[in-house]
């Protein structure tokens, strides 16, 4: 039940393509220097995103790729999908170990692991590349105010100071965490 690199190296380059298109194909050069990511194994992940129809390229100068549907058409499983990425956790329940072991635990535990298996792929479908666009532009919003409001107090701490500048310790200044994006996304 493990996601790759490979799956969220597609996450994350969709998603790049996705915020830095602007309807214009996107170089897989621009995608690997901003996403730190090789550009052979982008070529590989995109030469797959590309089979699974959802990402086109588009030849000649000003070439790229862009999104072969809506951002809000391809989901999350579909990208997974795509490169061959398989996060099913009951997926190695099947095979000799549901032959010898006929237990109440393990009929159990095969019946809990195959629901969280529904439940992963049905919020990986029901989340698209447009809900994590919307939410990196409110993530950035927030970081950019968090941002103003920590200038702003430091600024005042500093005028208080009289002009001083020092170390300020942790309670000074309160500063709020970042939330994390993809957990907030309610579907």
């Amino acid at each position: 039940m493990r996601l790759t690199s490979k799956g969220r190296y597609a996450v994350r380059a969709m998603l790049d393509l996705t915020m830095h298109s602007n309807g214009n194909p996107v170089r897989l050069q621009e995608i690997s220097t901003r996403q730190n990511i090789s550009l052979h194994y982008l070529e590989q992940l995109f030469r797959k995103l590309r089979n699974g129809q959802a990402v086109k390229s588009v030849r000649g100068p000003g070439g790229g790729y862009v999104l072969a549907r809506a951002m809000d058409q391809i989901s999350i499983k579909d990208v997974l999908d795509c490169v061959g990425e398989n996060i099913n956790p009951a997926k190695d329940i099947l095979g000799s170990e549901a032959e010898s072991a006929n237990t109440v635990e393990f009929h159990l535990s095969k019946g809990y692991f195959q629901n969280l298996g529904i439940i992963m792929r049905e919020y990986l479908t029901t989340t698209s590349l447009g809900d994590l666009a919307r939410k990196a532009k409110e993530v950035e919003a927030e970081v950019a105010a968090n941002e103003n409001a920590a200038a702003t107090a430091t600024q005042a701490v500093t005028d208080t100071m009289g002009g001083t500048t020092g170390t300020q310790t942790n309670n000074e200044i309160p500063t709020s965490g970042i939330r994390n994006p993809l957990g907030e996304i309610n579907q």
